[in-house]
């Protein structure tokens, strides 16, 4: 009987959400008709701050219990619209985040391929706000653009659609690590901050387990930190370094991949993929070393406190120029 009261309350449920998701629809097509109208009324040079002053006004006196139609608000619909009536296809997806997360987004991101990809984002991870609001202050965007030009060709191959999984550089700035600390203070921390480690790699990342033991012959080795990554569906093995990356740390991962994918890796799987997480590494040795891997192996950085995203832009656009 018990399944069956669980059996109603998931039906009521479900459609409580689906009630929420049709409302919040309704209301960003609610802004962004205001905001058309207003921007078309400014356009033709009828309406000025004034105007929309007065509009706040008149609502405010004639329809006192609705609420959020400052003429701060009315701008901001106006700007809101302005910014996406030229992108019909993001202008869709604009409906399925509410409307303080679409703020936070068009507000703090400049282009409309960076706002594309945290609304696409939000919707996919169902980021809180405040999930959103730390991812865009990490750079989340242009680590991950960065991260997508420094695939090698293994990668790209064994998994299509990798692009916007990982990283070349991630953020710890939860961990509050000093700088100088040692790979088990780094491997502690991040199990210690399960939740916002998961948060910083991607929702679809499952937690296996650390020290991961696998056996080869008569001797026991652990891989610090094994993951299960539910899209791509594989294995994925993080090998912890508190220092420079050198090239000789990609045997003992080389080593790790091979070992999952013989004796761990189930057949319905994609072969196992590596992540050298490193404290800083130069990208001309990381290239020299990777060229001859047949591995399904990356290398990113970590950093302990929120990244330059200036300089970070810097980067993505010296790719692009290339």
């Amino acid at each position: 009987m018990n399944d069956q009261f669980s059996d109603i309350i998931q039906i009521i449920k479900n459609a409580r959400n689906k009630a929420i998701k049709a409302v919040n629809s309704e209301l960003i097509s609610l802004y962004w008709n205001i905001g058309e109208y207003i921007s078309k009324k400014v356009e033709l040079s009828e309406w000025g701050q004034s105007v929309v002053r007065e509009l706040a006004q008149y609502i405010q006196a004639n329809e006192p219990e609705i609420k959020g139609f400052s003429d701060k608000n009315l701008w901001r619909m106006k700007q809101f619209y302005e910014a996406y009536r030229e992108f019909p296809k993001v202008s869709t997806l604009l409906r399925e985040i509410s409307w303080s997360h679409n703020l936070s987004i068009f507000s703090r991101c400049k282009s409309i391929e960076e706002r594309e990809f945290y609304i696409k984002l939000t919707k996919q991870e169902n980021y809180s706000f405040r999930e959103l609001e730390r991812q865009i202050s990490s750079s989340l965007f242009e680590r991950t653009m960065i991260g997508n030009s420094k695939l090698s060709t293994v990668l790209r191959q064994n998994n299509p659609d990798i692009a916007n999984t990982f990283k070349d550089s991630y953020v710890f700035d939860f961990l509050n690590l000093p700088d100088l600390h040692s790979e088990n203070d780094l491997q502690k921390g991040l199990i210690k901050q399960m939740k916002d480690f998961i948060l910083e790699l991607g929702k679809d990342f499952l937690f296996v387990g650390e020290e991961y033991r696998v056996q080869v012959g008569s001797s026991d080795f652990y891989i610090d930190l094994l993951f299960y990554h539910r899209g791509l569906q594989c294995l994925v093995a993080f090998e912890l370094k508190a220092d420079k990356f050198k090239p000789e740390h990609l045997g003992k991962l080389n080593f790790y991949l091979e070992a999952l994918d013989r004796d761990v890796k189930k057949v319905n799987e994609n072969p196992s993929i590596g992540i050298l997480l490193c404290k800083d590494k130069d990208n001309e040795v990381v290239e020299y070393a990777l060229s001859r891997s047949l591995s399904a192996t990356m290398v990113a950085e970590y950093k302990t406190q929120l990244p330059d995203k200036n300089l970070l832009q810097q980067k993505l656009h010296e790719l692009f120029e290339d």
